[in-house]
């Protein structure tokens, strides 16, 4: 069998010295900014100020603390902007199908943002608690729950205040005393969270509910899906009562039958689904669900494809976020042991109870697996919603706007 290539190889364009030294200094023209004017390195690298050095008492790690934490604020700053800018396109009574990949790709530079932090923080681990103990009492009372960009940014994804752990007792807003920061949390808390706005739009999915098509009313995808379920937990019923299987095996074949049906009526029954919200265990409306599952279902096809990414992205932020304030936790107790924090905070004791599914904002996506169905039972699509999820609704309003300017 002969090469491709032909046995060449990949050859570099040949070129003397000078031909790399062909250039011009253009900062010597004296136009424009040059790299540190443009990115203000004299301010940037001017804001490292050690506690410890002005105590007289340099403690070197207490720098590589302070680095830290600046680039953490940096990023929050950037998730934020690109969060907001996702918010944005989505808080639209009809979000443009043509816009979903520039959702899609802010939450994905999110996604690798987080992963960045979340390695970020075992740097931190070169430094010895010895170290740490040698410039902490500076610190008093700073604390990472001060972070402002922080809170703004669990406000802006959905994490809602009756699902916050208390700060001492205390409303979290309580360590915020500056009037505008105050105002800026209070703002975050009002405008339309990430959450409510993708609520929003999978409550209105495509096909989710019946259609008049030249005078006759098509199904949406809901009353197909609970006729499937059914004929799904009806399958596994007889399996279960099958002759001839030993007791043991029917035995848990039933139970694993009864539990299925409980789990399926939780997402079915409208009331169940109300009572679970109630109790603060889901978040999204009923639609939504049904929307969320329908996307997960028919994601192949094109009209579901980016909004299957948008789900997981959600998810991953969701992840990462929780794998981040493991790290942290894990960190301080290293560091502290059960000490109290230098906010006040019962230190350790206190970020633990953080790791918890109350921070989870898109809690209700991690679940949807509870209510998915065998390949086979999956309802199949008419003619019509075919169609439908093969075109992008927007596209052709969008290719006529750009030919009329």
């Amino acid at each position: 069998m002969t090469c491709p290539f032909n046995g060449s190889r990949v050859t570099f364009m040949e070129m003397t010295e000078d031909d790399a030294q062909a250039g011009t200094n253009k900062v010597a023209l004296g136009q424009g900014v040059t790299y540190g004017q443009y990115l203000q390195l004299h301010k940037l690298l001017d804001c490292q100020k050690l506690q410890s050095e002005e105590q007289g008492h340099r403690v070197d790690d207490e720098h590589l603390f302070i680095i830290i934490h600046q680039s953490y604020e940096l990023w929050f700053k950037q998730i934020i902007f690109d969060i907001d800018i996702v918010r944005e396109l989505l808080n639209n009574t009809i979000v443009d199908e043509t816009k979903t990949l520039r959702i899609v790709s802010g939450l994905d530079r999110t996604v690798r943002i987080l992963k960045l932090l979340v390695d970020q923080i075992t740097i931190l681990d070169t430094m010895s608690p010895l170290d740490f103990v040698d410039f902490r009492k500076y610190l008093t009372p700073a604390s990472g729950f001060q972070s402002l960009q922080f809170r703004l940014l669990e406000n802006k994804m959905g994490v809602r205040p009756d699902r916050r752990i208390r700060y001492n007792a205390q409303h979290y807003k309580n360590v915020f005393l500056d009037k505008n920061e105050s105002q800026t949390l209070e703002e975050s808390e009002q405008n339309p969270s990430l959450l409510t706005l993708i609520q929003n739009w999978l409550e209105r999915t495509p096909g989710l509910k019946q259609a008049e098509v030249d005078g006759e009313v098509e199904e949406g995808f809901w009353p197909r899906y609970e006729r499937a379920v059914k004929r799904y937990l009806g399958d596994l019923y007889e399996e279960a009562m099958r002759e001839g299987l030993p007791q043991n095996v029917h035995d848990q074949l039933l139970a694993e039958y009864h539990k299925t049906k409980d789990s399926f009526a939780t997402i079915l029954d409208p009331k169940q689904h109300a009572q679970q919200i109630l109790n603060g265990t889901r978040l999204l409306s009923h639609d939504a669900m049904k929307g969320a599952l329908m996307i997960y279902f028919y994601r192949d096809m094109p009209r579901f494809s980016q909004p299957y990414q948008i789900l997981t992205y959600l998810m991953d932020i969701d992840s990462l976020f929780t794998k981040w304030r493991y790290n942290h936790v894990i960190l301080v107790q290293r560091m502290l042991g059960s000490k109290q924090g230098t906010g006040g905070s019962s230190g350790y004791m206190y970020l633990r109870s953080t790791v918890s599914d109350k921070y989870k904002v898109f809690l209700d996506l991690f679940n949807l697996s509870t209510w998915l169905i065998p390949r086979e039972y999956i309802p199949s699509l008419s003619a019509r919603m075919v169609k439908t999820l093969s075109e992008h609704s927007n596209l052709n309003t969008s290719i006529m706007s750009s030919e009329s300017e």
